[in-house]
């Protein structure tokens, strides 16, 4: 199946993944859950991030050591800074606590986001996407905002 591109108009918010075996993600967002940059890859996708956009943040890793999923989520604060083979992605996005994280089994499991991006391509770069109708499931299993 190739990649589905993302429009403006299916686009429900971006997804941004770390992967928490190689960087100690769970230490550095226990000192501070606030997230205000991300790497991307340049390509079609950074040219339609825009500010106000919803962003998911998702850990990756090793199944069974930490509740891998989505861990946050935010918006786009402005639109991504060329940089040297990667750019920056300005974010407004915070880590959600430990016990409000959503786990990628959970989200698997659910029928809405069984063909999610990060599920049927885990090993894409930066950014991911899910569609308007996957943001809206994946905003079910969310905390309320408060």
């Amino acid at each position: 199946m190739g990649e589905r591109r993302v429009t403006l108009d299916g686009l429900g918010a971006w997804l941004v993944k770390g992967n928490a075996d190689r960087v100690d993600l769970a230490g550095r967002f226990a000192k501070d859950p606030h997230v205000d940059a991300w790497c991307v890859r340049p390509g079609y996708r950074v040219g339609l991030m825009r500010a106000g956009q919803p962003v998911v943040f998702w850990a990756s890793g090793s199944r069974g050591r930490l509740r891998y999923g989505v861990w946050g989520v935010g918006r786009v604060a402005a639109a991504p800074v060329p940089g040297d083979g990667t750019w920056t992605l300005p974010l407004a996005l915070t880590v959600l606590p430990e016990p409000h994280r959503v786990s990628r089994d959970l989200l698997r499991a659910d029928p809405r986001l069984a063909g999610a991006e990060v599920f049927r391509q885990p090993q894409a770069a930066n950014p991911s996407f899910l569609t308007v109708a996957e943001y809206a499931a994946l905003c079910e299993h969310l905390p309320p905002p408060r």
